[in-house]
């Protein structure tokens, strides 16, 4: 996601050839992919695209990764068809192309897949993660969502705005120290505000020397320098989901 300093869309990274261990369903009025760990679960967690869309395999892999470790994991398609960011595109044309993809216009979105993974899955603690744009949208959910029991927002663009402190569900913000769409004064401002306004448990978190995307679109088999933090990174997810849900 960029900055609004900076409206350039970040990079997609070392994009995986992976072709993911669940299936694409349909609900309602959007697409889906879905995953469910080997034994039977009640604990479902929605994983929220970056720009580069719900068929990204980086994203599936997270999903994937999330249901080995007990969770119903889905990762819908919070485009509803629409093309996701290709980085074959004019940079300039970004903003233009974010204007019918909001990460705080997702509602409809949401209720949908909550109501599939209650009556369909039987899933009865849910939890979010989301990557650069799903970490906006992440954090919107936490504010909105009591029934969101826990969210991981990953490098999602930072705003000022007064409501968006008030957190409703636990949430661990994750940043890399090196991210240039995500200025640290930015995160070290939403830290306090959260610290002054927020009466769940969060937490901020900075992985030095670290850049935007590496945590789902940074491969650690061919990045041996980043694979410590890299791990780091999935496993403070998946322990910040078991705490809560």
């Amino acid at each position: 996601m960029a900055n609004e300093a900076k409206p350039c869309p970040c990079d997609i990274g070392d994009r995986s050839d992976y072709g993911g261990l669940g299936q694409e369903v349909q609900i309602e009025h959007i697409k889906a992919y879905i995953v469910k760990p080997s034994s039977g679960s009640d604990k479902a967690v929605i994983v929220i695209q970056d720009i580069f869309g719900w068929e990204l395999p980086n994203t599936r892999y997270m999903a994937d990764m999330l249901a080995a470790n007990g969770y119903i994991a889905i990762c819908p398609d919070f485009f509803v068809g629409k093309e996701p960011w290709n980085p074959t595109k004019d940079w300039s044309t970004f903003q233009e192309w974010l204007t019918d993809k909001k990460p705080t216009d997702i509602n409809k979105e949401v209720d949908a897949v909550l109501k599939y993974l209650k009556e369909q899955c039987g899933a009865k603690r849910i939890g979010a993660v989301g990557f650069c744009w799903g970490g906006v949208a992440t954090h919107y959910l936490a504010l909105l969502y009591p029934e969101i029991k826990a969210g991981v927002s990953v490098y999602g663009i930072v705003r000022e705005r007064e409501d968006r402190y008030a957190l409703k569900s636990p949430t661990l913000f994750i940043f890399g120290e090196n991210d240039n769409f995500i200025p640290l004064d930015q995160v070290s401002t939403l830290e306090a505000n959260l610290k002054g306004k927020c009466s769940v448990d969060f937490q901020v978190k900075i992985f030095p020397g670290q850049t935007h995307g590496f945590v789902h679109r940074k491969r650690e088999d061919i990045n041996s320098a980043d694979k410590p933090q890299i791990e780091e990174a999935r496993k403070d997810m998946v322990n910040w989901l078991n705490k809560y849900i």
